[in-house]
């Protein structure tokens, strides 16, 4: 449980320009936190305004469960955030990015790059969502000693990956093995495309796996 020394986590949860009409943010954020706070984070959750970021330090984790809003207000009012996004990995500050944060950020020109790859329209798809069998590569510390993953949720097919990621968790569809939780090379940044709803959550190996991923990302043992 988090004491006067723990980790600060900033999970930035979707609204208005970042929300969409698939996800529920509020209440898969809600379910984050309680999961970080069990592994020993101080969770604050922010909503995504412009300023959201104004106060994240260089060891806070940030979390990004943010979805595909519409662009319907001014592009230039947002780029402090996403400068702040970038200059906080580009610095090795541990970024977390969950599920419909593969198609979130579109107006930004670097979010692709922090995070290793992303959803494309017209190309990136998942089967119906249900439960589903992920495989798992032990050699890494975040997934070393889990097992497969079974979990209700949305099997992400065919994203945009970058091809330094190291790829911790894979499913097969159509004959290839496509990555939803990768390493990003070269700094601090996991991508997990589980999470589509609190039931995801609700699965004790794939809450395991988030916790693992965020002490890890903060240089704590990850189990």
């Amino acid at each position: 449980m988090p004491g006067p020394s723990s980790p600060r986590a900033l999970v930035l949860a979707g609204r208005a320009r970042y929300a969409d009409p698939w996800h529920d943010h509020a209440a898969t954020s809600h379910a984050v936190a309680c999961e970080l706070t069990d592994a020993g984070f101080d969770v604050a959750v922010r909503s995504t305004f412009p300023d959201a970021l104004a106060d994240l330090r260089a060891e806070d984790l940030l979390v990004v469960n943010a979805g595909q809003g519409p662009a319907d207000d001014d592009d230039a009012a947002w780029r402090p955030l996403h400068e702040r996004v970038r200059d906080h990995a580009a610095a090795g500050g541990p970024v977390l990015a969950l599920h419909q944060a593969a198609m979130t950020f579109a107006d930004s020109p670097w979010w692709s790059d922090v995070m290793g790859g992303r959803w494309v329209e017209g190309r990136s798809w998942h089967p119906p969502q249900g439960v589903a069998t992920f495989d798992v590569r032990a050699g890494h510390p975040v997934t070393r000693g889990l097992g497969p993953l079974v979990v209700d949720d949305e099997r992400y097919t065919d994203l945009l990956v970058a091809p330094d990621v190291d790829a911790l968790v894979t499913h097969d569809e159509g004959g290839a093995t496509h990555p939803v939780v990768w390493v990003v090379a070269g700094g601090r940044v996991v991508y997990d495309a589980l999470g589509h709803d609190v039931g995801s959550y609700a699965a004790p190996a794939r809450a395991a796996l988030l916790r693992r991923e965020a002490r890890w990302l903060v240089g704590l043992p990850p189990a």
